[in-house]
């Protein structure tokens, strides 16, 4: 048998037994074993790097980017104006009555983290999560303070000194920056990012300014520097939901017991030993960010961030032996040899969902109307009969100018003979003139009045009828046309 080299573990021979196991999960109140990840390279570690970038870059400064959208309005790209009750994104911009794009943005990306899930597992939670990316980014600097895997294990286990002291005092003040940073940040998407930091400076921002802060930089400093996997394994519903989401085809994290089995180390494979390629290094142990052994096979603990997979490819590379041990496939891939479907009728389900909800929603925003025009009858009286035989009914218009700028407009009403229109500003007529502020409402009270003559025609039907009020613009354009009811004495 061909003499393999010996691979320098980093481990040495570590306690890098897994921390959190199936066969422990009916412990109710097992003591909380700390999980040490070492730093691991490879593809999947740099796919996280390049995930954790983008997500803090966007979380992190889209408050400071600037978007012209005219005199008067504000400029940030995104902003959250609780004060206008409106929202904006870039040349989007959201009324508090349209709250129900925000339900369908909620819908889409359930949508999407169901198909991710049926498709790849738990990859948002290994990849994109909040929890785990604040959670990498804090592990992180604990090594870069403490060191590696094995250093911080021996920090610990160490008595307290002046310098176990200093390295741990200077770990929580780093995160507890990181922490008020992500606090701050989140504070800036509800007002203009440059006016509120100045405020914060000088200590003049409102009160509920420093208090959500306060609240967001303790939550962040607690869930990812302390409580850390706990909450993925224990807070988090979302592994237990995914069960129902996951089957055979799904492309899971998975350890190919049949190449790897039985395990044992390369001195005992130099002797003529059959075992597999797997030589119980425990490196996928090591870096493991939840602390659990994946050669135990699919657990709810394993968010499917596949640093295990850098790590064991890192190993046989240095062993001569092909890579892959440990990969992406799908359960019945691995057991089986069967096929991998990532396109199949669950994940076609959940992609024409997405279609249809965002095409919904797409156009809805494309014919979305740029005056909104809620029309109320008076129901008590009905109507009025008026000293001439005339009969009047009470109308609330109540217009809304999404524009910013003033909008002159004209209320028509059609539909019986003889109908005009009257307020208390304006004299009987045909129509009547009103001019709207930007980017605000206002209600009119206007009265349709049918002549008595016309109620003697018998032009209402058991004393009702209907009537039609449009909505002009000064270039004489129908901006909206609403039916309304119009009551009368039975003939």
């Amino acid at each position: 048998m061909e003499k393999l080299n010996p691979i320098n573990s980093p481990l040495g021979t570590p306690d890098a037994a897994a921390v959190n196991r199936g066969d422990q999960r009916d412990q109710l109140y097992a003591d909380r074993k700390k999980v040490y990840p070492r730093r691991v390279y490879g593809q999947f570690r740099m796919i996280k790097w390049v995930v954790m970038a983008l997500t803090l870059s966007v979380y992190y400064l889209l408050p400071w980017i600037r978007f012209d959208r005219g005199l008067g309005v504000p400029d940030q790209a995104f902003l959250i104006d609780f004060p206008t009750r409106k929202a904006y994104f870039f040349g989007l911009e959201i009324w508090a009555q349209e709250v129900y794009y925000a339900t369908g943005l909620l819908i889409l990306a359930s949508l999407a983290l169901f198909l991710t899930t049926s498709a790849i597992g738990r990859a948002w939670c290994g990849y994109a999560c909040p929890q785990t990316v604040w959670t990498d980014l804090f592990v992180h600097i604990e090594r870069w303070i403490q060191g590696d895997r094995n250093q911080r294990i021996k920090l610990d286990k160490s008595p307290w000194s002046a310098k176990k002291l200093f390295l741990k005092v200077s770990t929580h003040l780093a995160w507890l920056v990181v922490a008020a940073l992500t606090g701050g940040a989140f504070v800036f998407y509800f007002g203009d990012a440059p006016t509120l930091a100045k405020q914060f400076l000088t200590g003049t921002a409102p009160l509920t300014s420093y208090l959500f802060a306060g609240g967001l930089t303790f939550s962040t400093y607690l869930l990812g520097g302390i409580a850390r996997e706990q909450v993925c394994i224990y807070m988090c519903p979302w592994p237990r939901i995914q069960g129902a989401l996951v089957d055979e085809n799904t492309l899971l994290v998975s350890y190919d017991k049949k190449r790897g089995e039985p395990r044992g180390s390369l001195k005992a494979a130099a002797a003529g030993d059959v075992l597999g390629d797997c030589i119980d290094c425990k490196q996928c142990v090591a870096v493991c960010p939840t602390g659990i052994d994946i050669r135990d096979g699919f657990q709810l603990e394993c968010i499917q961030c596949a640093l295990c997979v850098d790590a064991c490819n890192g190993v046989m590379d240095k062993i001569e032996r092909p890579r892959n041990l440990i990969r992406y496939a799908p359960e019945e891939h691995v057991t089986k040899k069967g096929t991998s479907l990532i396109f199949r009728a669950r994940t076609f389900i959940y992609m024409g969902l997405i279609v249809l909800v965002g095409g919904i929603m797409l156009a809805s925003l494309i014919v979305r109307a740029d005056l909104d025009v809620n029309i109320i009858k008076d129901r008590n009286p009905l109507f009025v009969r008026l000293s001439s035989g005339d009969v009047r009914n009470g109308y609330v218009i109540r217009l809304m100018n999404k524009q910013h700028a003033d909008r002159p407009l004209a209320i028509r009403a059609s539909g019986l003979k003889g109908l005009t229109l009257r307020s208390t500003d304006h004299a009987e007529g045909k129509e009547l003139q009103v001019s709207l502020p930007p980017d605000d409402s206002a209600a009119f009270k206007v009265f349709a009045v049918l002549p008595a003559d016309a109620i003697t025609e018998g032009v209402l039907t058991s004393g009702k009828g209907e009537i039609t009020f449009e909505i002009v613009d000064m270039d004489g354009h129908v901006i909206s046309r609403q039916n309304a009811p119009f009551n009368g004495p039975r003939s």
